[in-house]
């Protein structure tokens, strides 16, 4: 539903907002942004720090609300793509903080959205979260229903060595999508990907 505060331009303009993962910065997201601002989309590229998650997941969604508040204001709606733990921190924000609403798509890329074992190898609260079956991820699971009609897709690659299992990136709540990218870094830059994205974008 259109806010009726908001101008038919502000509607219209299309806005995306870029959420990185565990220990990556903005500029893992340089081609698919380059693509996005050639093509007339204004684009946010979110701070999510420490990028470890220490200050585990709740506290990024929290800044992440902050910063999207700071750029376009508390009511413009915008697109939200997000990169392995940025998904669950979107998610977070969107079904926690109560912000579907704004949202007009979301994307999820490598995320992690029932856990991976490789967080067992790190000791941060934000890793904690990522474990399979941890309480975040079952208040996640449970909360789902607050995304209402919001169209979602999840992309993965099944050659995933730090989403484990890789399937741990398919979400029964977002059309799916699977390519045999080598690494998981460079599912946000594989032109297949960046390309499908672009195309999803432009549908909404």
């Amino acid at each position: 539903m259109h806010n009726p505060q908001l101008s038919a331009d502000e509607i219209k303009t299309p806005r995306v907002v870029l959420v990185h993962g565990f220990m990556k910065g903005g500029t893992i997201f340089k081609v698919l942004q380059k693509k996005l601002e050639a093509n007339g989309i204004e684009c946010m590229v979110a701070r999510m720090e420490p990028s470890d998650g220490r200050g585990g997941l709740e506290y990024l969604a929290t800044l992440l609300s902050q910063q999207i508040d700071a750029k376009f204001g508390e009511k413009k709606p915008f697109q939200i793509i997000s990169y392995s733990m940025g998904g669950l921190i979107s998610r977070y924000y969107l079904q926690e903080l109560g912000k579907a609403s704004r949202c007009r798509q979301f994307i999820t890329i490598a995320t992690p959205h029932h856990g991976t074992q490789t967080a067992y190898f790190y000791p941060s609260l934000g890793a904690q979260q990522m474990r399979p079956n941890s309480n975040f991820l079952k208040a996640l699971a449970e909360s789902e229903t607050r995304l209402g009609d919001l169209p979602i897709t999840s992309y993965r690659t099944p050659l995933d060595l730090m989403i484990l299992p890789s399937n741990s990136s398919i979400w029964p709540r977002a059309d799916n999508y699977a390519f045999p990218v080598a690494l998981h870094p460079m599912m946000v830059s594989d032109r297949r990907v960046v390309n499908d994205i672009w195309m999803k974008i432009q549908e909404r």
